[in-house]
């Protein structure tokens, strides 16, 4: 049925449930995983003249070493279940065009990711990534839903 997953973690508890379940089917499909973090370009906050400066080199190495670390504990989880994984980070992407690339480029028939639920004012603000994987996936996602709903 699938012989690709990529899993999408982004290490909260939320992504923690993806994780779980998407290397779960993965054994019991005898398929493949990959994991992937994201990791957004350097946020700018106010304007070029009142922005508050962070020094970028600061924050892609802080931004590599999570990344690092969260994909060395997933690998640990997939290797525990003898699961074929491989991980994988992007960077200056926002999580939603990440995980497309990764999909198509790895040639990946199944995404499985969750969502952080967002509704009202949050939505329209900071927008739903899962919702953006679903509407412009060219593969089945599979979207886990946070507890209790």
């Amino acid at each position: 049925m699938y012989s690709h997953l990529l899993i999408a973690t982004d290490g909260s508890d939320l992504s923690e449930i993806a994780v779980e379940r998407g290397l779960k089917l993965a054994k019991s499909l005898s398929a493949r995983a990959t994991v992937i973090t994201v990791t957004e370009p350097l946020p700018i906050v106010g304007s070029f003249e009142t922005g508050i400066p962070f020094p970028e080199e600061d924050y892609e190495k802080g931004a590599a070493q999570l990344a690092s670390s969260l994909l060395a504990k997933v690998a640990e989880k997939a290797r525990a279940l003898e699961v074929n994984c491989e991980t994988v980070h992007v960077k200056d992407q926002t999580p939603a065009e990440g995980i497309l690339q990764t999909a198509t480029e790895r040639g990946c028939d199944l995404i499985v990711m969750s969502t952080h639920s967002r509704h009202g004012l949050s939505l329209m603000i900071l927008g739903s990534q899962a919702n953006k994987v679903v509407t412009h996936s060219p593969v089945s996602v599979l979207v886990c839903p946070p507890p209790g709903r």
